[in-house]
């Protein structure tokens, strides 16, 4: 997949490498999308990755004395809905970030890279259009900062060159005037590419809309807006019959095409009701229902967002060991420095237990807890494991007592078949470790990056939630021994 893998440790690094291999070139942050599009032949003729995972203050949200907003090129759609400051005051976006995949892809994936992709279906592209954000991009030789209305130029295609960095995107702040929020459309609740996505933000005078911005997504090659729909908010009262003509407008601004995910007649009538749905949410003020007041992100209690600081740099060839540490013990790997961590694990270290399902991010069955937090090991390269802390399956149990959520598992019989018994058992033993009493709804919250194909979930629920009755401190016990 690649020739030569880069564990960078600065920027300057970054754009010295990007300067000197060109289009050869691709950073990889999360990799959520980039190992599945050089898999697919989408992007081509890159064989130098360069990981920024472990450079240290990119994942920072910040606020300025501008009241602007700035997120980090390593900021992730987690980051963003733990952050009180984006749920408080860029509501649209948190929204969109808690609509992305599941916990696990949330870990990795951040909202640079989302940017950067460039499909029209991508979540957070929508509301960051209507807050009117920004972008900037560095160079070694120079730095630029690019609206993001400007940024798209087709689809998959972007005004960024290929000796080019994403250091920051920047928007104002919500203020007291201002409420938003964002409505995706997808094929399933969870895990589902969005068939359409609207994000509306309206700028309130008393009871009347001074200024209204509708974006949508999935609808057109690049994001766009519903320009008449915006107009016709502007001076109104937000009623039934305004909305109802504001969704009728938004609706015709839809330029969607037929695809495997749906139609241009279904696309174009989910602008409609996406925007109604998001309108009346807006009237009623309930464009917070559903939001989680406290979401599970599968970080666990000791994680605080931080990924740690890589010391050193290091170039991975396809001859380099990779050296880490799994289930407390050290490895050396003198090959598979070319696959996914999935299959470095499976084939190198011989831990079957993390299970290859779809290898595309989609069913949870090889979920494993990296540097503290869960991810799918089939979309994060081998050499990330390098200087890495990595627990499988395989390092639950401690000193033949199987963890709580093992023995739960036995006991309610939530075993089924078994092939994704291990991702559920790894995504509730993280939730555990995070929230050691979870109410039933973030049981479920954690799950939704898992699947089973066998029956439903009743079982599996169930035997979360028996775990959450034993003994808590054996779950703090073997978390410290891993850490040991």
């Amino acid at each position: 997949m690649w020739n030569e893998y880069f564990n960078a440790t600065s920027v300057e690094q970054v754009l010295d490498l990007l300067a000197q291999y060109g289009e050869r070139a691709r950073i990889v942050a999360g990799g959520t999308d980039l190992i599945l599009e050089v898999e697919r032949g989408v992007r081509k003729g890159i064989d130098i990755w360069i990981d920024t995972t472990r450079i240290h203050g990119l994942d920072q949200i910040r606020l300025d004395e501008d009241d602007i907003i700035h997120l980090g090129p390593l900021v992730t759609h987690n980051h963003c809905v733990d952050s009180k400051l984006i749920v408080e005051r860029a509501f649209p976006l948190a929204r969109a970030a808690w609509e992305v995949g599941a916990p696990q892809i949330r870990n990795r994936g951040t909202v640079a890279g989302n940017l950067i992709t460039a499909s029209p279906a991508n979540d957070t592209i929508t509301p960051l259009m209507a807050l009117g954000a920004n972008v900037t991009l560095r160079s070694k030789k120079s730095s630029r900062s690019v609206p993001l209305s400007e940024f798209y130029t087709g689809v998959r295609k972007t005004v960024m060159r290929p000796d080019e960095m994403m250091v920051d995107i920047t928007f104002p702040a919500m203020n007291a005037e201002q409420r938003g929020t964002f409505i995706k459309i997808g094929l399933r609740r969870a895990q589902a590419i969005s068939v359409v996505n609207v994000a509306i933000l309206l700028k309130m005078k008393g009871r009347f809309i001074e200024q209204a911005v509708i974006t949508l997504g999935s609808v057109a090659p690049t994001i766009i807006h519903a320009p008449r729909a915006e107009s016709h908010l502007a001076g109104k009262e937000l009623d039934e019959t305004v909305i109802g003509q504001a969704a009728d407008l938004a609706m015709q601004a839809s330029r969607a095409i037929d695809d495997v995910r749906g139609s241009r007649v279904y696309r174009d009538e989910m602008v409609r009701v996406g925007t109604l749905r998001g309108l009346r949410q807006l009237a009623q003020r309930e464009e917070r229902l559903g939001f989680p007041a406290e979401p599970v992100l599968l970080w666990g209690q000791d994680y605080k967002g931080q990924a740690p600081t890589l010391l050193s740099s290091h170039s991975h060839d396809l001859h380099s060991p990779i050296k880490t540490r799994i289930n407390g013990k050290d490895y050396t790997f003198t090959s598979g420095q070319g696959k996914t961590l999935l299959r470095l694990l499976r084939e190198e270290a011989a831990m079957i237990g993390t299970k290859e399902g779809c290898a595309e991010g989609e069913c949870g069955a090889c979920t494993v807890f990296l540097d503290g937090v869960a991810v799918m090991s089939c979309l994060v390269p081998a050499p990330r494991a390098h200087g890495a802390e990595i627990i499988t399956i395989e390092g639950l149990s401690q000193d033949g007592r199987l963890h709580p959520v093992q023995q739960g598992f036995i006991e309610e019989g939530a075993v089924q078949c078994g092939y994704c018994t291990p991702g559920f058992i790894m995504a509730a033993a993280k939730l555990l470790e995070e929230k050691p009493h979870p109410s039933r709804d973030q049981v479920m919250q954690s799950i939704t990056g898992n699947l089973c194909r066998c029956t439903g979930y009743y079982m599996i629920i169930n035997a979360i939630e028996k775990a959450a009755q034993m003994d808590i401190s054996a779950i703090r016990e073997v978390s410290d021994e891993q850490i040991r």
